[in-house]
C-alpha cells in the first residue's frame, strides 16, 4: 500500500527541521492545522464510503500519493505553503491521520445511542467504548514505533490493535446488542469503519515486515 508506506513517513525529517524554534503559539497553530486533516480524511471517507476501494481513494484525495506534485507546486506557489509544512511530527503520519479519523467517526456514532437514556444498557455502552480506547490507544503507540522505524514493536502494537479490534466486533456482534434495534440501525457502518481500521493496519504490517527482512545493503 503506497499511500501507507512506512518508507515514506518521516526518515531524518526531524534532524532536516532541528533549527526551527517555535514558541506555544506556532505549535498551537500546527496543532490545529493538524487536527483539520483528521476532518478532512472523515469528510473524504463519509463522500466515498460506499465505494469498494475507498481506503485508496480517501488517500488519493489527501493527497498522499501525490508528494512529489505537492512539492513543486509549492516551490512555484511558496505564498500556499501551510504553516505546518515546516516540520514533521506523529500527527502528520498518514496512518496516524486515518487510525484518528475512523475512530473519531466510531466514538460519535456510539455516544449518539448510548447519549439516550435507556436505549442501551449503561454495562454494554461502556464496554464497547472502553473497547475503542484501548484500541486506539494500541494504534497509536504502534504508530509512534512506526516513526521511529522500529517495526518489530510496531508489528507487535498493531497486533494487540487488531485483538482489541477484533473484541469491537464481538461486542457489537453479540446476541445482547443485537435485541437493540438502535445498534441494529448503525451495525453495518460500524463494521465497515473497523473493517477500514484493519485494512490500513494489515498493509503497514505487511510494509513493516517486508522492511524488516530487507538486506541492510539495501536500504542505503
Amino acid at each position: 500500500m503506497s499511500d501507507f508506506d512506512s518508507d515514506n513517513l518521516s526518515e531524518n525529517e526531524w534532524e532536516e527541521s532541528g533549527d526551527l524554534a517555535w514558541n506555544e503559539f506556532d505549535w498551537e497553530l500546527y496543532l490545529r492545522e493538524q487536527e483539520v486533516a483528521i476532518h478532512h480524511y472523515l469528510g473524504f471517507y463519509e463522500e466515498l464510503k460506499a465505494s469498494p476501494d475507498r481506503i485508496d481513494e480517501v488517500a488519493d484525495k489527501m493527497g498522499w500519493d501525490r508528494a512529489d506534485a505537492d512539492e513543486a507546486e509549492e516551490r512555484e506557489n511558496p505564498e500556499k505553503t501551510l504553516y505546518s509544512d515546516e516540520i514533521y511530527t506523529l500527527q502528520k503520519n498518514p496512518v496516524y491521520i486515518a487510525t484518528k479519523a475512523l475512530f473519531l467517526s466510531l466514538r460519535r456514532s456510539w455516544e449518539a445511542i448510548a447519549s439516550s437514556p435507556g436505549r442501551i444498557p449503561q454495562s454494554l455502552a461502556l464496554s464497547y467504548l472502553s473497547c475503542l480506547h484501548r484500541c486506539e490507544e494500541q494504534a497509536v503507540m504502534a504508530i509512534h514505533a512506526l516513526d521511529f522505524g522500529d517495526y518489530s514493536m510496531a508489528i507487535c502494537l498493531f497486533k494487540r490493535a487488531l485483538a482489541e479490534l477484533n473484541d469491537g466486533f464481538a461486542i457489537i456482534g453479540s446476541e445482547e446488542a443485537g435485541g437493540y434495534a438502535a445498534i441494529g440501525a448503525c451495525r453495518d457502518d460500524m463494521r465497515m469503519r473497523l473493517f477500514d481500521l484493519r485494512e490500513i493496519w494489515l498493509r503497514v504490517i505487511s510494509d513493516c515486515r517486508e522492511d524488516s527482512s530487507r538486506p541492510a545493503d539495501e536500504e542505503d
